[in-house]
């Protein structure tokens, strides 16, 4: 009986594929490679051509969106025995919270509630791991913004609360964890929990030290061309940008309200409103990484523990910021169980149906969205995900906004590369502001467009 070849994948065949999230687990297993800036602003394997080209089994078994890797079901099954199936959409889990730390400045600290950098300190006070693999900033003369590191001490967690909507990876806090014994926990955005979990599965050494997960909801990945973007229309040239906040906090606007706020090598600072950006619209898709057209995890579920913004009234207009919190791990149910006890978190229960209500957009864009971008897509290596190819489900208002949400994730990073060949911020800018225009006009019920919309098709959820 002759058997089939095992799967195999190369790291460029996945980047041509534009299934390349830059998680740097492919490049961690490789002394010689490194993860680049390509022409668009995202991080990509590179190396030397044999290890670029060569298809392994490996690489099919560990990249995150690989056709043949583990989907995420899989993955929580294995992990989480123990808990209840929130419907599909929240995942497994043992208990789920809204609210956030009532002690210290977490809060204040954070773009949210500051529930993730007070767990990620407290499995350090409590020993019950050594060090913390997070983003932090970086001096932009090494090239990036941001950045991971290894947090080894609860101040240095502090210095990475906050949002960070810019291309990170994995391969150098990888490569310090298969160096340096210990255990170790890692926050990431849910691509890269899952390629940690595959990596864990096959590699020892990674099984071993990395004990705990913390999972980030998300919406999608950004190029780091948005942070040139937003300088460009601040009237900053980017060489003067030394630091980011994409979510400046103040207490007195609704959460839900993103500042952007540059601050520069002089000490000044510039900052404006996300919905007075030509491309500030997040939904629109603007500087989206190709990949996640192909993603289906919004909260994380392969993570021991899983961290949100509250999107839903009184929360999102409470400017001090609010998160929703599920423990998928009976370990972690126990630490916020006992922060509450203790008076130190001020969270409330609430169900898989709440949860899903603060991410009720992203969530149909994952798996209603999913399933058509699926139906019309041509790539030989489309991942095999938990939603099927379905084309005709939808109103064709709907189907008109996914089209349109992924030409502007495509065309956007086009046009910026070439409005920044040229020195042209206009040629992008103008295209952005006619663009979300459009999209707008298709989205929204107001305007000549969606009423001219609303007349032929069924209006759609917001």
């Amino acid at each position: 009986m002759q058997h089939s070849p095992e799967p195999a994948l190369s790291p460029r065949e996945v980047v041509r594929a534009g299934l390349c999230i830059g998680c740097g687990s492919c490049a961690s297993a490789n002394q010689d490679a490194a993860m680049r800036w390509d022409a668009h602003g995202f991080l990509k394997p590179g190396g030397p051509a044999d290890w670029l080209n060569t298809r392994t089994g490996d690489l099919a078994r560990r990249c995150p969106f690989s056709p043949t890797a583990l989907d995420e079901d899989a993955i929580a099954q294995e992990r989480f025995p123990e808990a209840r199936n929130g419907d599909g959409k929240v995942g497994r889990f043992i208990a789920a919270w809204v609210g956030h730390v009532a002690e210290s400045e977490y809060r204040q600290r954070g773009s949210s509630g500051g529930m993730t950098s007070w767990v990620a300190a407290e499995l350090l006070r409590t020993g019950a791991v050594d060090g913390v693999a997070h983003v932090a900033a970086e001096d932009p003369k090494t090239g990036r913004f941001f950045g991971y590191r290894i947090a080894r001490s609860v101040e240095e967690i502090g210095q990475g609360a906050k949002s960070r909507y810019y291309p990170v990876e994995l391969s150098g806090v990888l490569r310090e964890i298969r160096a340096v014994p210990g255990r170790y926990a890692i926050i990431g955005v849910p691509c890269f929990i899952k390629a940690i979990h595959l990596l864990r599965r096959s590699v020892p050494v990674i099984r071993e030290r990395v004990t705990h997960t913390l999972g980030l909801f998300c919406g999608h990945q950004k190029s780091a061309r948005m942070i040139e973007s937003f300088a460009w229309q601040l009237g900053v040239e980017m060489e003067r940008v030394r630091t980011v906040d994409y979510r400046l906090k103040d207490e007195s606007r609704p959460a839900n309200w993103y500042r952007a706020h540059l601050k520069l090598a002089d000490g000044a600072t510039a900052a404006e409103d996300w919905w007075n950006l030509a491309d500030g619209d997040w939904g629109a898709g603007f500087f989206q990484n190709p990949a996640c057209d192909y993603c289906d995890d919004v909260v994380a579920e392969t993570a021991d523990i899983a961290f949100g913004d509250a999107w839903v009234e009184p929360f999102s207009s409470d400017g001090r910021g609010t998160n929703v919190v599920v423990a998928r791990s009976n370990a972690f149910d126990k630490m916020i169980e006992q922060g509450i006890a203790d008076g130190r978190l001020a969270l409330q229960r609430v169900d898989a149906g709440f949860i899903e209500r603060t991410q009720a957009a992203g969530l149909r864009h994952r798996r209603d969205g999913l399933a058509y971008r699926l139906s019309w897509s041509r790539n030989r290596l489309r991942p095999l995900k938990r939603v099927g190819p379905l084309a005709r489900a939808l109103p064709a208002r709907r189907r008109l906004v996914y089209r349109l949400r992924s030409s502007i994730a495509r065309w956007s990073n086009r046009m910026f590369r070439l409005a920044r060949a040229l020195k042209a911020p206009k040629l992008y800018l103008n295209w952005a502001r006619c663009s979300l225009r459009l999209y707008q006009g298709v989205t929204w019920s107001r305007g000549r467009i969606g009423r001219a919309l609303d007349r032929l098709f069924p209006s759609p959820e917001a």
